[in-house]
C-alpha cells in the first residue's frame, strides 16, 4: 500500500507541475504576445478533479483523512479496534457508493457524447475516464483495507487492528516527519 500511496502521490504531484507550466506559459503568452492557448481553467478543472481522486488514495494509504480522535486513545484497545474497523467499513462503503454515482456520470458522457463547452471541446470522457479509475482504485485500496481490518478484528487481533488502523497522533507524525528528513539527506 506504501507503493501506492507514493506512486499516486508522484502522479499528482507530476500532474500539479504539468498544470503549473501550462497556466504560466499562459501568462506569459498573455502578457509578451497578446494571445491566449484557451483552456488553462478547462485544463485545471481536469487535474483538480484527477488530482482529487488520487488525493483520497494517499491519504486513505497514509491514515490521514479527519477523524474526531479525541476520546480514542482513552478507550481500551478493544473498543479502538472496533470503531477502527467501522471507519475502514465506512472508507469502502465511501468508495463503493462513490463508483456507484460516478458511472452514472460516465454513462450519460457516453450516451450524449458530450464534449466541454469550451473552445479546445474536450470531449468529456476522456477526463472522466481518468478521474473514473483513480476513484476504482481508492476503492478497490478502501476494499482492501476493510477486508484487512475485518480479518483482524475476526481473529481477535484487536492491538494489530488498533495500530495498524488508528488515526495518526501527532508523535507518529513527527516520528514520520523525522525518518523522513534523514532519508532526504542521507
Amino acid at each position: 500500500m506504501d507503493r501506492l500511496a507514493t506512486l499516486t502521490s508522484r502522479i499528482f504531484g507530476a500532474s500539479l507541475l504539468f498544470l503549473s507550466g501550462f497556466v504560466a506559459l499562459e501568462t506569459v503568452l498573455r502578457k509578451v504576445a497578446n494571445t491566449s492557448l484557451q483552456g488553462a481553467d478547462e485544463l485545471g478543472g481536469y487535474v483538480l478533479a484527477f488530482g482529487s481522486s488520487l488525493a483520497f488514495i494517499v491519504t486513505l494509504v497514509e491514515r490521514a483523512h479527519i477523524r474526531i480522535d479525541i476520546l480514542h486513545r482513552k478507550f481500551p484497545t478493544r473498543m479502538q479496534a472496533v470503531i477502527d474497523w467501522l471507519a475502514a467499513v465506512s472508507m469502502a462503503l465511501l468508495g463503493v457508493f462513490l463508483l456507484y454515482v460516478g458511472w452514472f456520470v460516465v454513462r450519460d458522457t457516453l450516451a450524449y457524447g458530450s464534449t466541454a463547452p469550451t473552445p479546445w471541446a474536450t470531449p468529456l470522457i476522456w477526463p472522466q475516464a481518468a478521474w473514473y479509475g483513480a476513484l476504482a482504485v481508492f476503492s478497490l485500496a478502501a476494499i482492501g483495507l476493510s477486508f484487512r481490518a475485518s480479518w483482524l478484528l475476526a481473529q481477535r487481533r484487536f492491538t494489530d487492528l488498533a495500530n495498524e488502523f488508528n488515526p495518526k497522533g501527532a508523535a507518529e507524525e513527527l516520528a514520520e516527519e523525522l525518518s523522513n528528513q534523514r532519508q532526504r539527506k542521507g
